[in-house]
């Protein structure tokens, strides 16, 4: 699922760079990143913290993700691809909202698929093609994958590492989307 989302994202980002004229190949630095990351994955270290955060983030989630069932194991795999690129989890919850706003099967005019908007390409690009980015948990590993190469590519600017994720590095509409769901309703008190 995380995998899809940032394949999804990689592939908003590869349309936007063909609608600029960029050059569409696939960077070999988050290609061999991609391929390593297809390949692994740890969650919450204590059941009360886990027990609190998934209670709180499943509230916050009812609306979109209506059963309760499908919203625990959705959070859980979150929880854990974000904490396996050593991102925060409420960031990656945004990043969803704003990419399918939950819809694991949803799919952009650009061909991004999945919770994070993964582009195909990538399967073929790691030497994976017959992993499914319609599947949660393949999903989020590419797309938390890709959202953390983009965090540490820009040096720990969000803001530039989501207009990368997106495709749209340089402007702000994207990053400002993601950032005002983050703190208006992942990250508020």
């Amino acid at each position: 699922m995380t995998l899809g989302r940032n394949l999804t994202a990689v592939l908003l980002l590869l349309a936007a760079a063909l609608a600029c004229g960029a050059d569409p190949a696939p960077d070999p630095e988050l290609r061999e990143v991609l391929r390593n990351a297809a390949s692994e994955s740890p969650s919450f270290t204590d059941r009360f913290h886990a027990e609190v955060w998934l209670t709180d983030m499943s509230g916050r989630l009812a609306r979109q993700v209506k059963d309760h069932e499908e919203r625990i194991e959705l959070l859980t795999l979150v929880h854990m691809e974000a904490k396996r690129v050593e991102l925060p989890p409420e960031l990656i919850l945004a990043v969803i909202e704003v990419e399918s706003n939950f819809d694991r099967y949803a799919v952009s005019v650009a061909g991004a698929l999945g919770l994070m908007q993964i582009m195909p390409f990538w399967l073929k690009e790691i030497g994976r093609p017959d992993d499914n980015l319609l599947h949660t948990d393949t999903n989020l590993r590419y797309g938390c994958t890709i959202l953390r190469f983009y965090y540490d590519k820009e040096n720990g600017d969000l803001r530039r590492a989501l207009g990368r994720y997106n495709g749209s590095l340089g402007r702000r509409k994207y990053p400002n989307k993601v950032i005002d769901k983050l703190t208006r309703k992942w990250f508020k008190g």
